[in-house]
């Protein structure tokens, strides 16, 4: 029997994960442990699929702050999250691990299209995929992204890869005295704006009653102890 929680799970991971210490692009070395820890619990029969941001190379809500017209920024970063799913996906099958990369705009050179039947058939073939192109449409950031692809491909659960070590009062790195929760409701991220995800993703998860588990991944194996259910992180739930 299997000691992990969750059998079918979707990591987000943001465009700045991937950057490691560097102010821009992508880090190899980064891409190159994410890439091990996941290939641990896949090995397990868990089935993953993952959501990655495009904040490392271009944000579009940035763009619009400095003069750009939304809808096209917000395609351009879309165009951004494709560059991190391709790269993600060459340091996973650099260690074996076959994945497909479904996106939302249509590029069939690189990417398939998306679409709900095949994901979950790929999900249940044993095969990592990741999501890129956002939802396809504008002002919608990749956290929605991730609450709607989530719910559906029916995953037990959203994992949230950050930088910090879960949910605080406050910004920890701002604050060194933020308290930090073990657990929290979907109510209480929304009336305290404490941005776990932007409202929409998390109202859609607590209408889909989907758990958000937010957690370090800068922590080696941490991935593995969320699925374990060890309270790693924090939990977003009812």
């Amino acid at each position: 029997m299997s000691e992990f929680r969750y059998s079918r799970v979707l990591l987000k991971l943001s465009g700045e994960a991937l950057m490691g210490e560097a102010g821009y692009g992508i880090d190899p070395k980064v891409l190159d442990s994410i890439a091990h820890q996941i290939k641990d619990i896949v090995a397990e029969s868990v089935e993953l699929a993952i959501t990655v941001g495009g904040g490392n190379i271009f944000r579009g809500i940035a763009g619009a702050s400095k003069g750009m017209d939304r809808a096209q920024a917000d395609y351009i970063g879309m165009l951004a999250t494709v560059m991190n799913a391709l790269a993600l996906q060459e340091a996973l099958e650099r260690v074996e691990v076959i994945t497909r990369v479904l996106s939302a705009i249509n590029m069939q050179q690189v990417a398939e299209p998306y679409i709900r039947r095949r994901a979950i058939r790929h999900l249940e073939k044993g095969r990592v995929v990741i999501f890129a192109g956002g939802t396809g449409n504008p002002f919608f950031t990749t956290d929605t992204t991730a609450a709607l692809r989530a719910c559906e491909i029916g995953a037990d659960c959203i994992m949230k890869a950050t930088k910090v070590d879960g949910v605080f009062d406050a910004d920890p790195v701002t604050h060194p005295d933020a308290v930090k929760f073990d657990e929290i409701s979907y109510l209480e991220v929304l009336s305290r704006e404490l941005h776990v995800m932007d409202s929409t993703a998390t109202s859609l998860c607590m209408d889909n009653k989907m758990p958000i588990i937010v957690f370090n991944l800068g922590v080696s194996g941490n991935i593995r102890r969320a699925l374990c259910g060890e309270p790693v992180g924090t939990v977003v739930h009812a």
